[in-house]
């Protein structure tokens, strides 16, 4: 292979099989209803992996009239509306499931590689061909005519496959990283609620050793319940400070202005920063976030995570979580357990945008151990936040190399071989 860009074009229809062609699924799923057909909807399409929500089910019936988007595995799926990017490969434990109406099926006929294919479709080059040509004046999306026509570079097979499994690989490692944050988070919920919501290493018969006074069962907490001796109730705003974000489009950086990145709840739910909206970088401190900072979005979409996107600005509705007296995994842990009582408060909300106020801070109870149980307890959920901050940030390392090397190798302008050689080195 030769450093030159290819000069094989075809159009994404043509890489099809021809008896099914590319198409979109179900128009109208009607009423979800149990133990029906699952389908697979646009939104569950991010980040190269399909996450299926397994409520959303249609009738056989339904399903049949759609049979040519009924899964057989190994199909591209792609998310029609709003920006493209959004696709993955069907896994064969998705057999038999269908799609709804924003997503496209595309069966790629075997002589070529839909994984090749796939990363194409969520690479720059593809992406601005497909943006350039949305239609929709309110909700934007890809007409299918349009997808069809999608040229898509195409080098020899081996080729290929070569380029599917170098940033297959990329791909593997970041998947990896993320079922591992995923076993590390829920080891460390458990480890908390062990120790600070049902006190298992200072109630009863402890193997967990540590200098604390036996339970006292008349100390008690409508909201904590039973606490030992030596522990006491604090509210949430007290064991952590929140500080809220900034307007920051009354921030916007003039030219010759040092910039960060703007960081909303769509950021801060992809845990990454918006790159076309900038801030100055000179606001004051505390709206500044970095890696391994806490934030929770306090309205809309209510969630919190350790974040591990780069130095970056904090728009308003969005908290910075920070405290001079706990570990970031103690203040960061009690938030979690508080959120779903947080959402429920948001959603009762009357307004478009469900939110909580600074008093439910207030209102949310906390217990907090004497200073040998904090100490005993921190080696071990400090290790697991920081395990969790450390695979982000390689996945963000990861994901920057593909991203590099993704339209290089789409184009041909950088060899296989050399591609593969620079991954070795990083091994």
């Amino acid at each position: 292979m030769s450093g030159s860009a290819w000069r094989s074009f075809c159009t994404l229809q043509e890489l099809c099989e021809v008896a099914r062609g590319i198409t979109y699924g179900i128009v109208k799923v009607g009423n979800f209803v149990p133990g029906g057909v699952p389908v697979i909807r646009g939104g569950d399409i991010r980040g190269g992996r399909i996450e299926f929500d397994d409520a959303k089910r249609v009738t056989e019936e339904i399903s049949r009239k759609f049979s040519r988007t009924i899964l057989r595995g190994g199909e591209i799926l792609l998310n029609l509306i709003a920006e493209p990017g959004h696709s993955a490969i069907a896994p064969s434990t998705l057999e038999g499931f269908n799609v709804s109406r924003d997503v496209a099926v595309i069966p790629v006929d075997s002589e070529a590689n839909a994984q090749f294919v796939d990363f194409f479709l969520r690479s720059k080059a593809a992406i601005d061909w497909l943006s350039a040509r949305l239609q929709g004046s309110v909700t934007q999306k890809i007409n299918l005519r349009t997808l069809r026509e999608l040229p898509v570079p195409i080098p020899p097979r081996p080729e290929q496959d070569a380029i599917a499994h170098i940033l297959g690989t990329l791909d593997d490692k970041i998947e990896l990283n993320r079922r591992m944050n995923e076993t590390l988070e829920a080891m460390a919920r458990a480890l908390f609620k062990s120790w600070f919501i049902d006190f298992d290493p200072v109630c009863g018969d402890s193997r967990i050793r540590v200098e604390v006074a036996a339970c006292n069962p008349s100390s008690e907490s409508p909201r904590v319940g039973t606490i030992p001796t030596g522990w006491s109730l604090e509210p949430l705003d007290a064991v952590a400070g929140f500080r809220n974000g900034l307007a920051l489009q009354r921030f916007r950086p003039q030219a010759d202005e040092d910039r960060l990145p703007v960081v909303k709840i769509a950021q801060l739910r992809k845990g990454r920063s918006h790159a076309d909206e900038w801030a100055q970088a000179s606001i004051t401190p505390e709206c500044i976030i970095d890696d391994g900072d806490v934030v929770f979005s306090w309205s809309g979409s209510l969630l919190v995570r350790v974040w591990c996107g780069g130095q970056a600005a904090l728009n308003q509705h969005l908290f910075k979580v920070t405290s001079e007296r706990f570990p970031r995994w103690f203040y960061l842990h009690w938030v979690k357990h508080h959120l779903g009582g947080f959402v429920r408060i948001a959603a009762d909300k009357a307004t478009t945008m469900g939110h909580i106020r600074r008093r439910h801070l207030s209102e949310a109870i906390c217990a907090v151990p004497p200073t040998s149980v904090l100490e005993a307890a921190h080696p071990l959920l400090s290790s697991l936040v920081e395990r969790q901050v450390a695979g982000e940030l390689e996945s963000r390392t990861l994901e920057a190399v593909r991203d590099t090397l993704l339209p290089k190798l789409l184009s041909g302008q950088v060899r296989i071989a050399d591609a593969e050689k620079f991954l070795g080195a990083r091994a």
